[in-house]
């Protein structure tokens, strides 16, 4: 092993004389190697040992240390040291708002509230409440969603569910001492979507009439234009509608009903027009959208003044509509609509101080025309301003093909709504829904890769600027994991039905990520496979 001289390092305090004398002794010594040669290869032996001031100099495997070098100690606090070698553990969210569950990363508990994170001062909070939840069937969206409106009504808050399609809240609800709802259960129950609703705190005269004005047209409106399928209705169908609710609004004493307003678009029908002639055709349409209402497949929902008051002091009211589903997929989106409105009467009192999620389960069905778009993106933007928490729930990004046409407003509307929700629970998405993720939602790719190997109750969440993986299931207890299983259904067909588990396997082995796993699905598959 050949000696260079490739760094030497100068006691302090040496004269240039001195110098020169160290380097002579360096350069005498790398004349002084012997080469020994070997059958393999040849390698070169330092000479002997040179003594000296300066260490043990040249000697085998050995190298030039002149002195002894030592890096001073470098004190600096916390926050400074970070940017120089990052901390593994993330500080987190802090310790306000109820425990959700783990975090991987930190291996601390992790705590959430959308309040508490909109008001966080240190800048790891969101500029928005409202909550985005996407993953797939069994990924454990619907049992996490439920833990955490649960553990969050000890700290003030409360839960409302406009429409729940599959009845799966209602034994939450009673097991909190909830209020529930339903409809379409022998028709006992309706509700009147047209409702005054009550009085918002501290709003003057002239502000509660505009409110109560606007959320009526908007209602009757949206209705009739989702039961056209999306079309929209025209200038002049719009003004015959106008007189058509005034009119019901009198003729009522401002208790105005989709009957009412069904009657009164006859009589302008037949020449009652104020005198205005080109409101006789145009109120054909809308009198016979709202007929399905008043006497067709759509009777005995929302056609009659309302049987049932909203109770406002419960901590969760849940609007049960799974008996609804039999009628057909227009019937549960037209209670989505109907459900919504009534219920945003009542949530939207922001003098009254109250704090409430508001859980959209199958979120879509909000979006199935642009005026109900529009109403959802005002309602999202004014969260904040009523106190409420929207959680919008989705399987995938693909369920918003199912607004509009391809290219259309209505659904360019929905991706932009979904988009901009800020905070946003991912969990376990199928393969197909990676580049959805990266593209409308603005996911980074590793973190979709991620989502894919999600267990199940595990999900990625994103509050403002900052990311978390976090397990909710490992901190629930039985009693929740027994309240909180949305399976049973499944389960039960399964003992029943000893065949479905056999098709499940059969399909999963064949799409491992592109099966329905709901009874439903199987039977589809089942029905289609032959």
């Amino acid at each position: 092993m050949m000696v260079r001289h490739a760094f030497s390092v100068t006691p302090a305090g040496q004269s240039p004389a001195e110098r020169r004398a160290v380097r002579r002794e360096i350069t005498a010594a790398q004349r002084a190697d012997t080469t020994v040669r070997t059958r393999k290869h040849e390698r070169r032996l330092p000479a002997p040992a040179m003594p000296g001031p300066f260490g043990p100099g040249v000697r085998e495997h050995g190298y030039w240390n002149l002195a002894r070098l030592t890096v001073p100690a470098h004190q600096a606090t916390s926050q400074h040291l970070a940017g120089i070698y990052p901390f593994v553990a993330d500080v987190g969210l802090g310790h306000r708002g109820p425990v959700v569950g783990v975090d991987l990363n930190a291996d601390a508990l992790w705590h959430f509230s959308p309040w508490e994170a909109y008001a966080d001062a240190t800048g790891r909070g969101a500029f928005s409440t409202n909550i985005l939840v996407l993953g797939a069937y069994r990924a454990g969206k619907s049992a996490v969603i439920k833990m955490l409106t649960t553990r969050s009504l000890p700290f003030g808050h409360h839960v409302v569910l406009p429409s729940d399609s599959k009845g799966e809240w209602v034994k939450v609800a009673e097991a909190v001492g909830g209020s529930v709802i339903r409809l379409g259960a022998g028709g006992a129950e309706r509700l009147n979507p047209l409702d005054r609703g009550p009085r918002r705190t501290a709003s003057t005269d002239d502000q509660h009439e505009q409110m109560v004005a606007q959320r009526r047209i908007g209602t009757l409106i949206s209705l009739i234009e989702q039961t056209m399928t999306g079309a929209r209705l025209s200038a002049v169908e719009h003004a015959a509608v106008h007189l058509a609710l005034r009119r019901a609004i009198t003729e009522t004493d401002d208790a105005p009903t989709l009957r009412e307003v069904h009657r009164q678009l006859g009589l302008i029908a037949s020449g009652d027009t104020d005198g205005d002639a080109a409101l006789v055709a145009a109120s054909a349409q809308p009198r016979f959208v709202l007929r399905r209402f008043v006497e067709g497949d759509l009777s005995g929902l929302f056609e009659d003044a309302s049987t049932v008051a909203f109770d406002e002091d419960a901590p969760m009211v849940v609007i049960d509509t799974s008996e609804l589903f039999a009628r057909g997929d227009l019937v549960a989106q037209l209670t989505q609509v109907c459900s919504t409105a009534w219920i945003q009467a009542v949530v939207s009192d922001r003098d009254a101080h109250r704090t409430r999620y508001v859980v959209r389960e199958e979120g879509w069905r909000d979006m199935t025309s642009l005026a109900a778009l529009q109403m959802y993106q005002q309602w999202l933007k004014l969260s904040r301003h009523y106190g409420i928490s929207n959680i919008v729930i989705l399987h995938k990004m693909g369920d918003l093909d199912a607004v509009g046409q391809a290219g259309s407003q209505e659904r360019n509307l929905a991706y932009s709504i979904a988009g901009d929700i800020e905070n946003k629970f991912i969990f376990h998405v199928n393969h197909q829904e990676r580049a959805p993720l990266i593209e409308r939602l603005n996911i980074s790719p590793a973190h979709a890769e991620m989502a894919r190997q999600l267990a199940r109750g595990q999900f990625i969440a994103y509050v403002g600027q900052y990311s978390y993986l976090v397990d909710a299931f490992s901190t629930s207890t039985e009693w929740e994991l027994e309240l909180f299983q949305t399976d049973d259904a499944v389960l039960l067909a399964s003992e029943e039905m000893p065949e479905l588990v056999h098709l499940r396997e059969r399909l999963e082995e064949a799409w491992p990520d592109d099966v329905d796993t709901s009874v439903d699905g199987w039977l589809a598959y089942e029905r289609g496979i032959g």
